[in-house]
């Protein structure tokens, strides 16, 4: 299938070519055969279905998917080594930019005049799963799947208990961590949810209201600490490193907006991500130790006024995926059985208007022990609540370079290097490629026996019941 134009034919092949060559290419949304300048993620493909009942929906879900090719050809473009330019008739990065988006643009006219094309689009405009089916068949998934989901359940069983002992007796030495940024007060929110929703459903907010909303729910942090490596901070470039490193003076919780469906509503969720230097070895012989940890928080609010229904955690490895469900929430019956489907240690409590949540984590392994009320934060500190700041997560795409430059901090694979674990010797029947290692937005895969997501749009809808919205 041809794009609009010859030139912007000619224009995404040299692009393309030049970008595997540098080896820059960005694997968080996927590309979709045939439409270059388009990209797809899970919430669009879950939007197809909107997508096709009118033009309005249809244009909003083009902007969706524009949207999403030029975040990502825009860090794929700045991470071009310089001698990269001039490219085609192009001299510079922003001219690659610009050119880019005029054939972005270009798709919408044969879009709306031409059924078939709109057709084909629907019809390809899907985010494949990150599980590898050869790596199962030839790892004998269906025989060590039950081994396998043996020990991720003795390991939910040893969590749970273990919190329970941090929710009576939360060990000391504890570190605090509070956002730097003021929150706005909940009344200057509350307009936000009585606005009329866009043609696909999704809220509308501004980036300045994103933002408001991210720094109104950024959590506080108790963090148990015994020594650099429960530090968390600012991802960085060093020189003649081919791994990012953790810079510990400087914490930054890295923030996204996103959404989750349930029924016909979409629902705001707010993600926060901490990065450590390493996950110490406890032993000789531990698989799980490495470079770099880092752990995902992540916040759902309520489709009316966006008070906290869930809160959700894993690691940046996809593991480790639990859910703390409010009273508003419960579990659906009948969940399918021997597959790991919604690991439920303990409730999240009510939050009021202008709270915070405390989010208690753990020594070296940087598990998720306890998520509380502000008012209550276990452990004794160690020293004054430490601020930190919040950054976009897209920071991440190109980090700067000390001798000038960027790169990302996730390879054209989605992993982040230099982040491996020895436990994917282990691991790999259970088809997830390096299991363990650090990956970016849109690749984690969550459960090693089954097939889960971390940003599956139906997720929350499929494991949890709300009332209020049936």
């Amino acid at each position: 299938m041809g794009l609009p134009t010859p030139a912007c034919t000619r224009w995404f092949a040299q692009l393309e070519a030049v970008i595997d060559e540098a080896g820059v290419r960005d694997a968080q949304a996927d590309r979709i055969r045939g439409f270059a300048g388009l990209r797809i993620d899970r919430i669009g493909a879950a939007l197809r279905e909107r997508a096709a009942t009118s033009a309005t929906a249809f244009d909003a879900w083009l902007a969706h998917l524009q949207a999403l090719d030029a975040e990502g050809s825009a860090a794929e473009i700045a991470n071009l080594p310089r001698v990269a330019f001039p490219l085609d008739e192009a001299q510079s990065a922003a001219i690659a930019n610009a050119r880019s988006q005029a054939c972005r643009d270009a798709w919408r006219l044969p879009l709306q005049t031409d059924a078939e094309l709109r057709a084909a689009l629907l019809a390809r405009a899907e985010v494949p799963d990150r599980y590898a089916s050869g790596l199962r068949a030839v790892g004998l998934y269906p025989l060590l799947r039950w081994p396998f989901f043996a020990g991720v359940e003795a390991w939910q069983r040893d969590h749970q208990a273990q919190m329970a002992r941090w929710s009576d007796t939360p060990p000391p030495p504890t570190q605090r961590y509070l956002p730097a940024v003021s929150a706005p007060s909940p009344a200057s929110l509350a307009g936000l949810w009585q606005r009329p929703r866009d043609a696909l459903g999704l809220p509308q907010l501004l980036p300045g209201e994103a933002a408001a909303l991210l720094a109104a729910h950024a959590p506080a942090l108790a963090i148990e600490t015994r020594a650099d490596f429960d530090r968390f901070g600012a991802l960085q470039w060093r020189t003649g490193s081919a791994a990012p490193a953790v810079n510990p003076a400087t914490p930054v919780l890295y923030q996204r907006l996103t959404y989750t469906r349930y029924r016909d509503q979409w629902l705001v969720q707010l993600v926060y991500t901490l990065w450590f230097p390493e996950r110490p070895p406890r032993s000789r012989f531990d698989l799980l130790a490495g470079a770099l940890d880092s752990v995902v928080l992540r916040i759902t609010l309520a489709a009316d006024d966006g008070r906290p229904l869930l809160f959700d955690t894993m690691h940046g490895c996809g593991c480790y995926h639990l859910f703390l469900p409010t009273a508003e929430l419960r579990s659906r019956e009948n969940a399918p059985q021997g597959i790991e489907w919604a690991f439920v240690p303990t409730t999240l409590p009510a939050l009021h208007p202008g709270q915070r949540l405390v989010v208690t984590l753990d020594s070296a392994s940087h598990y998720v022990m306890a998520a509380a009320a502000e008012a209550a934060q276990p452990g004794t500190p160690i020293a004054p609540d430490t601020p930190y700041t919040l950054r976009d997560e897209e920071e991440l795409r190109k980090l700067p370079l000390p001798q000038g430059g960027t790169r990302s901090v996730y390879g054209p694979d989605g992993l982040v290097p230099g982040s491996e674990r020895a436990e994917r010797f282990l691991f790999w029947p259970m088809g997830i490629a390096s299991a363990g290692a650090m990956r970016q937005w849109g690749h984690h895969a969550t459960a090693f026996v089954g097939r889960r997501h971390f940003d599956d749009a139906d997720l929350i809808e499929r494991r949890f019941v709300i009332p209020a919205l049936e």
